[in-house]
């Protein structure tokens, strides 16, 4: 049976609750980011003192700090506001994308080579997401962009086999079921719309790729 068309108003009411949780992002980004900073400016102020210089409590904190606001960098494109004509640089994007990923699990590389609409990178940051949380033993992600067609590619020993999540990147309906740590799949088909694209994923064992 074919789906019935979305009446204007709810589509409407859709596309702003979907700003609104954009919105949402970038505040809980902007806001948690004082305080993250201000707590690794401490450390730094502690370091230069000589209190407890070699400490591992403190290069822990200080790790946590900068791995903390490293990711909240990522979540401010992936999950934030990205407004019209706004664009992102590459080295900024490439060095938001080494401090998060830089010595963990997942390693990847960004092959774009100049600066990109924020829009645009924020559906390859949240398909990145999509990656990350398939490949719990890691592996590698490349992203790469050629006539306008964004690709990510993606390898493995071990993926999860999560058919009905990949899936949701066709803009299929949301179950019941769907939990915070898969928010991503929900959101990166609707974030594509926003840029007129739509999403194909074809999955392999041991490989995934993604274009838009």
């Amino acid at each position: 049976m074919a789906a019935l068309p979305i009446p204007e108003d709810e589509a409407t009411r859709a596309d702003e609750a979907g700003a609104l949780s954009a919105l949402i992002g970038s505040r809980i980004c902007h806001d948690l980011a004082n305080p993250i900073g201000a707590i690794a400016n401490g450390v730094e102020l502690l370091q230069m003192a000589g209190a407890g210089p070699g400490s591992p409590e403190l290069a822990l904190v200080a790790d946590s700090v900068a791995h903390a606001s490293a990711r909240l960098r990522f979540f401010r494109v992936a999950f934030g506001a990205a407004g019209p004509g706004q664009m992102l640089g590459r080295s900024e994007t490439a060095l938001i994308l080494a401090d998060s990923y830089g010595g963990g699990r997942l390693a990847v590389s960004w092959g774009v080579t100049t600066d990109q609409p924020r829009a645009e990178v924020k559906v390859a940051f949240l398909l990145l997401q999509c990656i990350e949380s398939n490949l719990p033993r890691g592996g590698e992600a490349h992203v790469s962009l050629a006539g306008g067609r964004w690709r990510l590619e993606a390898r493995a020993e071990r993926m999860k086999e999560e058919p009905g999540l990949w899936a949701l990147l066709d803009g299929r309906p949301l179950p019941e079921t769907l939990k915070p740590a898969e928010v991503q799949f929900a959101l990166a088909p609707r974030a594509a719309a926003a840029v007129g694209r739509r999403i194909a994923a074809e999955v392999r064992p041991g490989t995934v790729a993604l274009t838009f």
